[in-house]
């Protein structure tokens, strides 16, 4: 048979056209598409130089011919059942010897005619060549029967083919089927030479693919697509000569890509690049922000050092809680005016001077009044406000090791942060006191957690503002943190389409508690001195004032908190050397990191300015008292926690250990917190008493009792002086003696009995001889000398000069007294 002939009628092939078509070789998955009358002989070639017809589609109107039998003599090839897969590379027995098919081709049954037997497509991955037309076709052609096949154009990207149409002009093919009846297919693409294609399973019966369709009904391949290496092909099928099958697993259906552009041999194509390129990454999160609220989450790790955190500030704080601090002055007059919102419903059992705002201890009160016994549920009244204390600390630990992972971005700063909050001894020494200064911490810090939420909404602006007002009205010195809040509200909302809303909501949530204690002084008409006088000299003699005495306490003067006998000397650095140094050292590198980049290191800024605006309000020059350093505690603590975190972020980026990354950042912090606690220079721990001996710290030394001493002068007034005796005391005492019986209505501290115009005129008239006994506490004497600059407490003085001590304790520095007035 020419070249260039073409069937003309069924008859004209017989066996020997059959035996003809088999002997030639053709090119691996060219389809070809008999014109109508042509018998579906096996493996026929098309003629050369028949260009296929662009853009056409089947003949719908031209169902497949059913009626025709299939050829029983011919045994159904088990290989290509539907669904199932070929068990071992043996040749298909369905195909009679000696007959090759052409891997790929499909063949439409004529009317009228028996179809041929069922053949399996034989995929050859080798650069095939076109026997049947005696030359080579190019790499991609689709031949047409009956026509000279051309080169076929690429396919364009995203587009699909339909079957060509028939040589014949005026006549419609009928869409190619397959070779099982019932089954369509369209025609496949060639190979490029030198690529390995995947072998096409049948399809059901009555099922149409797609071209350049996978095996599975439904997913679409590219055509040309190379397949993964690494994969086997099925069994019965060819391999290009020379390559090397690589065994592993079985070709899985491929998805669906977009069609690929004609492949050049030898090149490969974008599909087969993208099939052996990497997965991608998957995209990274947003980058931390605390001024967008972009917080990393919490995670498993940062549950763990926040229990962890919390357990330590509950046995550190908790441990020896009654026992150690002694009972100070300001624990006793915040207690007995709790003692008093309760049991005479007041702010004061003496006359309210507005020294202090009055919400502290109104909340100690609402602490007590549901308890069974009251203020004696812990023995007695400070016991009980100490164990609010503790959990006012617990509280405390987690809004500040929340805070500053908000703020650093790190879990690591956050458990440093609480670590120091929890084992200082500064910080274990006053938080366990009842001071206003535990309360307002507690409220400054949920402020701030409330403006660093995720997103800015109205309920936590708010709630932001609602603290700092309850902060301010606990304990005034919360003004000098204001600013700091200001600056992290502006870059929170700043840009946001609520940022003048919110901006305006949270001053006045703030100004609302505020407004709530200027209006109860303006009830009772002691808001403004009599004749608007600001006299520091001649104080309002008719009632008090809450502007006068603001305008007192601004003007009060103590002296420098740097000279050898401030209380840094003698009280703070005594206690934590290094949480004051290597704090305030840590607060300045966090201004300098902050003012370097506001917008990135917002955080740092914050903190900085935090710890430093405290500090301004303590290096003044104002009054100070031991314990005004109380909130400065977790500010150095945020600091040093951010720093140290910085600082091994840096170090991490060294070449050298960044192997050892995680180890690193876990070990170094500890063995930092082991030396910190095993040193008795740092009094963490362990620290050196008077004597030269290294012991366990005071605050962790069960036989130190220090209240006990108090309790056994409590037991001794009990049982040695009357109830009804006139007696001048310090404060700590007050609640034993007032809330307990038997009670002694006429006990009174130094400071009222010299002070309030009630005691001093009408109960003592200002005469040392009206006074039965003295109870002196630790530093009561030194009290009374500081208070007595203008000559208030001259009588008291020389009633203690005209006194018998009848019973004293001492316990290292601390001595207590009983005094009898001749």
């Amino acid at each position: 048979m020419s070249d260039n002939t073409t069937p003309s009628r069924p008859a004209a092939l017989g066996a020997e056209g059959r035996k003809t078509a088999a002997d030639k070789k053709t090119a691996p998955n060219e389809s070809t598409t008999p014109t109508e009358g042509t018998t579906s002989a096996e493996g026929t070639t098309p003629a050369e130089g028949t260009a296929p017809a662009k853009g056409t589609t089947p003949d719908r109107s031209a169902p497949p011919d059913r009626s025709a039998a299939p050829d029983k003599s011919a045994p159904p090839d088990k290989s290509t059942a539907p669904g199932k897969k070929t068990a071992s590379a043996r040749p298909d027995r369905s195909i009679a010897p000696g007959k090759k098919t052409t891997p790929g081709t499909s063949t439409t049954p004529a009317k009228g005619t028996v179809p041929a037997k069922k053949t399996t497509s034989d995929k050859s991955t080798a650069a095939a060549k076109n026997a049947a037309a005696g030359r080579k076709t190019a790499p991609g052609d689709r031949p047409m029967t009956g026509r000279p096949t051309t080169p076929t154009r690429s396919t364009a990207p995203g587009k699909t083919t339909a079957p060509t149409r028939s040589a014949t002009p005026g006549k419609t093919t009928a869409p190619n089927k397959s070779a099982t009846p019932g089954k369509k297919t369209v025609a496949a693409k060639s190979a490029t030479p030198g690529k390995t294609t995947a072998a096409a399973k049948s399809t059901a019966p009555g099922q149409k693919t797609v071209p350049g369709t996978s095996a599975t009904p439904g997913k679409k391949t590219a055509p040309g697509n190379k397949p993964m290496t690494g994969k086997t092909t099925a069994p019965g099928k060819k391999t290009v000569p020379g390559s090397k099958p690589m065994t592993g697993k079985p070709t899985a259906p491929t998805k669906k890509t977009a069609p690929t552009k004609k492949a050049t041999a030898g090149k490969k194509t974008a599909a087969a690049k993208g099939a052996e390129a990497p997965a991608r990454r998957p995209r990274r999160g947003p980058r931390f922000s605390v001024a967008r609220g972009w917080f990393p989450p919490l995670g498993t790790k940062g549950r763990i050092a926040l229990i962890l955190s919390l357990l330590t500030g509950l046995v550190s704080h908790g441990y020896h809680l009654f026992r150690y601090p002694l009972y100070l002055t300001d624990e006793g007059i915040y207690m007995q005016r709790a003692w008093s919102v309760v049991r005479e419903t007041s702010l004061s059992p003496y006359t309210y001077d507005y020294d202090h705002a009055p919400l502290g201890w109104i909340t100690l009160a609402g602490w007590a009044f549901p308890l069974p016994k009251q203020f004696e549920a812990f023995g007695n009244a400070i016991n009980t406000g100490r164990f609010l204390m503790l959990l006012v600390h617990i509280a405390s630990v987690y809004l500040l090791f929340e805070i500053a992972r908000r703020l650093s971005g790190s879990v690591l700063a956050a458990t440093v942060t609480s670590f120091l909050f929890n084992v200082s001894p500064l910080a274990v020494y006053f938080q366990r006191q009842v001071l206003l200064d535990n309360l307002m911490i507690f409220w400054l810090l949920l402020s701030l957690f409330m403006l660093l939420r995720r997103e800015v909404t109205i309920r936590s602006v708010f709630g932001g503002g609602m603290a700092l007002g309850i902060a301010l009205i606990t304990k005034e010195n919360a003004i000098f943190f204001v600013p700091s809040f200001v600056y992290l509200l502006y870059r929170r909302v700043k840009g946001s389409a609520s940022s003048r809303f919110t901006s305006t909501l949270w001053p006045f949530a703030a100004a609302t508690p505020i407004g709530a204690y200027v209006t109860y002084a303006l009830l009772k008409n002691e808001l403004l001195p009599s004749g608007f006088d600001f006299d520091l000299n001649n104080p309002p003699a008719d009632h008090v004032s809450l502007l006068y005495t603001l305008w007192w306490q601004l003007n009060r003067n103590q002296g420098t908190l740097f000279s050898h006998t401030g209380l840094l000397q003698t009280s703070w650095l005594v206690r934590d050397k290094f949480l004051l140094i290597a704090g305030v050292c840590a607060m300045v590198i966090c201004l300098w990191i902050g003012l370097r980049d506001r917008k990135r290191n917002l955080g740092f800024l914050v903190a900085g300015t935090l710890a430093l605006g405290y500090a301004f309000y303590l290096v003044r020059g104002s009054v100070v008292l031991d314990f005004y350093v109380t909130p400065l505690i977790p500010m150095l603590a945020l600091n040093l926690g951010m720093v140290t975190d910085r600082l091994l972020k840096g170090t991490f980026a060294n070449r050298f250990i960044r192997g050892a990354h995680s180890v690193t950042r876990v070990a170094v912090p500890s063995f930092a917190a082991f030396l910190l606690l095993a040193s008795p220079a740092s009094g963490y721990l362990v620290h050196t008493n008077t004597e030269g001996h290294t012991q366990i710290a005071d605050q962790y030394q069960s036989k130190i009792n220090l209240t006990g001493m108090q309790h056994a002068q409590i037991a001794w007034v009990r049982k040695h002086v009357p109830p009804n005796s006139r007696i001048i005391m310090d404060d700590d005492l007050w609640g034993e003696l007032h809330d307990i019986r038997p009670f002694y209505p006429y006990a009174h501290s130094h400071w009222n009995a010299s002070s309030d115009p009630d005691v001093r005129d009408k109960l003592f008239k200002k005469r040392w001889q009206n006074v039965d006994y003295i109870i002196m506490s630790n530093k009561m004497r030194r009290s009374m000398m500081l208070n007595n600059s203008d000559g208030r407490e001259n009588w008291i003085l020389q009633a203690l000069r005209n006194s018998t001590r009848v019973w004293s304790v001492t316990e290292g520095n601390i001595r207590l007294e009983i005094y009898r007035v001749q």
